[in-house]
């Protein structure tokens, strides 16, 4: 009997049991916090920069959106106010041009009043002279000049051909009369000399050979 409980083997249960549930519970909760975190800190860092520079190109962008609308305001401002000056000007100008030919209405219904009355000839023609004065220092005040013709050579960008005549040959190829001025402003073309050109007798006889 003695040797038989000596060759008893004994079992010890090792495991631990949880009596209170709430206890067990609080232990599972532990486990779960202390899970290790596996993202190495060089990641974290990465990703950390990356999202301060998304931040700061947001901020970048905000603020060149706001400089653009402030630019856009001040030029709309700016051309508006410079369309308001031109057209102040533009109309300051027209008003002095208007105020110089005042006189020569004046000088115009004057001419009318003496040759209803009738005025001596030599009156009216010097009414009529002053007129034309008149009439001329107003358009050269205002950058307007006249285009010489008779006794120039003849020059298409100038002057209109209407007519041509014979004339002696060192007058050839030039105007011998003007039917009506040309006038011009700076480099602008307002109207052309409308002019009647020479044409020498030889050229005139050559052509008549060539018809």
């Amino acid at each position: 009997m003695g040797e038989e409980a000596q060759d008893e083997v004994r079992v010890t249960d090792k495991r631990r049991i949880y009596l209170d549930p709430e206890e067990g519970s609080e232990h599972v909760n532990e486990a779960n916090v202390d899970k290790p975190n596996l993202k190495p800190s060089y990641v974290e860092e990465l990703e950390a920069r990356t999202q301060a520079a998304e931040r700061q190109v947001q901020d970048v962008q905000a603020r060149f959106d706001q400089l653009r609308q402030q630019l856009q305001r001040e030029t709309d401002e700016t051309r508006q106010r410079l369309n308001r000056s031109a057209d102040e000007r533009a109309e300051t100008e027209k008003a002095k041009f208007i105020t110089t030919f005042l006189p020569v209405l004046d000088d115009l219904n004057r001419a009318i009043e003496a040759v209803s009355n009738n005025a001596p000839q030599d009156a009216v023609l010097e009414g009529i002279r002053r007129i034309s004065t008149n009439v001329q220092n107003a358009l050269s005040n205002a950058g307007v000049e006249q285009i010489e013709s008779v006794g120039e050579t003849f020059d298409p960008e100038v002057h209109e051909a209407v007519d041509t005549g014979d004339a002696d040959a060192e007058m050839d190829g030039k105007v011998i009369s003007e039917y009506s001025r040309g006038f011009r402003m700076g480099d602008r073309l307002l109207r052309p000399a409308r002019v009647k050109v020479g044409r020498g007798a030889d050229q005139a006889a050559r052509r008549a050979t060539e018809q």
